[in-house]
C-alpha cells in the first residue's frame, strides 16, 4: 500500500486510533454541511473498513491524513472510482478535514499530493472532483489546484434526496494540463 507525503502531511492507511476522531468529524454538522446527514459511529467505522480494504486491494483510495510533525489525525483525502449511476465516469479526488484543521491549506496540500499521484504514479488521464454546488470551500480547493469547471457538467446527484444539496458540480483536471512537480 502506498503512502503519500507532503511537507506537512502524511496520507496513509487507517489505524484503529483514527476511528474516534473520524467518527467525531462525521458527527459534526458543520463538517457534514454539504451531505444529507451526519454519520453514526457505526457508519463511520464501516466507512473506514471499506477505505482500508480498497487501499489494501488497489494500493490507492481514501487515505487517512495526519500532520507529519505531530501524528495528529485530521481527516481524509484520496481517489475513488466514480459511483455507478452517475452521469459521468472516471476517478474522483476528494478530501474532508476536521474543523480545527480548516484554514491552514491542508486540504489543498493533500489534494495536490493525490492528483500528482493519480497522474505520475497511476497514469490516469483525468481526475474529477465533485461537490454540492454551494460548497464554496471545496470549490476553492478545486480552483487552487487548477481544475476546470464547465457549468454544462452540473447535475442532480441521484444519491442525494431532493433539496438544496442535490445540485452538484464537476471539476476536471486532465493529465495533459499537469506539469510534473508543478502541483
Amino acid at each position: 500500500m502506498s503512502e503519500l507525503r507532503t511537507d506537512r502531511l502524511v496520507l496513509r492507511g487507517w489505524r484503529p486510533s483514527d476511528l474516534d476522531p473520524w467518527a467525531a468529524m462525521n458527527a459534526d454538522p458543520v463538517v457534514r454541511e454539504y451531505f444529507p446527514e451526519v454519520l453514526t459511529q457505526a457508519q463511520s467505522e464501516a466507512s473506514v473498513a471499506r477505505f482500508q480494504a480498497d487501499l489494501d486491494r488497489r494500493g490507492w483510495g481514501w487515505w487517512a491524513v495526519e500532520i507529519a510533525a505531530t501524528g495528529e489525525f485530521i481527516g481524509f483525502a484520496g481517489l475513488d472510482p466514480v459511483e455507478d449511476g452517475m452521469p459521468f465516469t472516471g476517478v474522483e479526488a476528494g478530501w474532508r478535514l476536521a474543523r480545527p484543521a480548516w484554514g491552514n491549506g491542508f486540504a489543498t496540500e493533500a489534494a495536490r499530493a493525490v492528483v500528482t499521484h493519480a497522474f505520475e504514479e497511476l497514469g490516469l488521464s483525468e481526475v474529477l472532483a465533485v461537490t454540492a454546488a454551494g460548497n464554496r470551500r471545496s470549490r476553492a480547493v478545486m480552483d487552487r489546484l487548477g481544475m476546470t469547471y464547465d457549468p454544462a457538467d452540473d447535475f442532480d446527484d441521484p444519491e442525494i434526496p431532493e433539496g438544496p444539496l442535490r445540485r452538484s458540480v464537476v471539476y476536471r483536471f486532465r493529465s495533459r494540463d499537469h506539469r510534473p512537480g508543478a502541483l
